[in-house]
């Protein structure tokens, strides 16, 4: 069982530049674990069904993105955009979304997904198993705050998004109030 308090012990595999690698595709794999990516920092995380899916990709990730230098004043060393996408499909869709501050983690196998308990079924649409939408605020491994979208359910017929936004992260690093705020997820799996 993982530790509520904290993100759960996992290891990712990336793709990373590494111009020593010949030909038109210069990436190698990278193993990142959750401690390289979050000991010592503070960092927000916000998990998404899908790269190239219509919210996604018209409001999550751009509206980060916009408010970037925003959250680095307030303290912010990183953002990270999680999906239950592999490294290929998140490198091309930020190329094609032109996201420059966002680390775009790929959890192709789900494993930080289902150890966060947010793995949710989302066969109704033809998307298998995919993450549930959330965001957080990490602070060296621990979790802070976690604003988790309601209806958590496998198949659930709508894609809520009302708190994982990045307005709704901006209010609460600045102590503002925001409608929606839910507590964090306390049925972590293990």
């Amino acid at each position: 069982m993982t530790n509520v308090n904290n993100v759960p012990d996992v290891e990712l595999m990336t793709r990373v530049r590494d111009e020593s690698v010949e030909g038109e595709n210069p990436f190698r794999w990278e193993v990142k674990s959750t401690k390289d990516l979050f000991a010592g920092k503070k960092v927000i995380v916000f998990s998404l069904p899908g790269a190239f899916t219509p919210t996604c990709s018209s409001n999550h990730l751009p509206r980060y993105e916009e408010l970037y230098e925003e959250f680095k004043a307030q303290g912010v060393d990183e953002i990270i955009c999680i999906s239950v996408n592999d490294a290929f499909v998140m490198f091309k869709w930020g190329q094609e979304q032109g996201n420059k501050n966002i680390f775009l983690l790929p959890d192709g196998n789900g494993e930080f997904t289902r150890k966060m308990g947010m793995l949710v079924d989302k066969s109704n649409i033809g998307f298998g198993m995919r993450s549930w939408r959330y965001s957080m605020l990490v602070n060296d491994g621990a979790i802070e705050q976690m604003f988790s979208e309601d209806g958590f359910s496998d198949n659930c017929g709508s894609d809520p998004f009302e708190v994982s936004d990045a307005d709704t992260m901006m209010a609460y690093l600045k102590g503002e109030k925001s409608e929606g705020v839910s507590a964090p997820r306390k049925a972590f799996q293990g």
